[in-house]
């Protein structure tokens, strides 16, 4: 639908889940609208953030990373990490969908859900399924105007042998946490080597997992969509919404 996006002052994105099967759509409507409101994230935040490949901007920097495989568009389906248990997912994607974890000697299941990714024209990962997160699970750091707000753990989502999640998300077991300075450590060096621009991201979460060695591992740092568990952290609401105040007097 048609909206005056001019009549706003801010417009503050949240649940365009769908972003990722029509990304460039999606950038052109945040430049639009950045064109005539303060749109926040900003667009150049927006454009880093929905396509994995700034992994390896992560790693380049020297922050512990999942290691990732990208396979491009063009290139053949087969990779290295056939032997061990893996995750194949699309560079761009939102939630679980088109993930596949895949056991050890599972390799042409793997190869085929990574064909399948490139024949859309999409880039496929390959990432080492880390087991730790069996145990342990997934930590998400949410971010409020560039400063630490809240923790909380998730569930590991991705069942050894189930078929490709189809769906948006994957069931999610939510329980809040304190972060260990290791994770707060990481994930702040994660937020600080994002895209410069005038102000720091009104949000953001950095989703870690635990390597072997218990060193916390960056999975993604998402400034788009991501889902910042308000609910589990009540102060979380007036810090939010004294945020976007605050970018409106500025």
């Amino acid at each position: 639908p048609a909206v005056p996006w001019p009549d706003y002052d801010c417009v503050v994105v949240r649940s365009t889940w769908d972003y990722a099967l029509r990304r460039d759509e999606y950038l052109a409507w945040a430049d639009r609208v950045a064109g005539v409101s303060a749109l926040l994230n900003p667009p150049e935040l927006l454009r880093w953030t929905t396509d994995k490949h700034y992994l390896r901007e992560l790693a380049d920097a020297g922050i512990p990373t999942v290691p990732t495989v990208f396979i491009e568009p063009g290139e053949a389906p087969d990779h290295e990490l056939t032997g061990i248990e893996h995750v194949v997912k699309p560079a761009v994607s939102a939630g679980s969908k088109d993930t596949l974890r895949v056991g050890a000697g599972e390799g042409a299941r793997s190869i085929g859900q990574v064909g399948a990714i490139l024949a859309s024209g999409r880039t496929a990962i390959v990432q080492p399924y880390l087991a730790q997160v069996d145990m342990q699970g997934e930590t998400a750091l949410v971010f409020i105007d560039g400063a630490f707000s809240h923790a909380i753990t998730k569930a590991a989502i991705l069942e050894a042998g189930a078929d490709v999640v189809a769906g948006l998300f994957a069931p999610e077991q939510i329980t809040p946490t304190t972060a260990s300075a290791r994770e707060l450590d990481v994930g702040a060096r994660s937020l600080a080597a994002v895209p410069e621009t005038d102000t720091a991201p009104l949000y953001a979460r950095v989703d870690l997992l635990p390597g072997d060695d218990g060193v916390p591992m960056v999975l993604e740092v998402e400034l788009a969509e991501p889902s910042l568990f308000l609910d589990h952290h009540p102060p979380s609401v007036d810090r939010l919404a004294q945020a976007i105040l605050g970018r409106l007097d500025r």
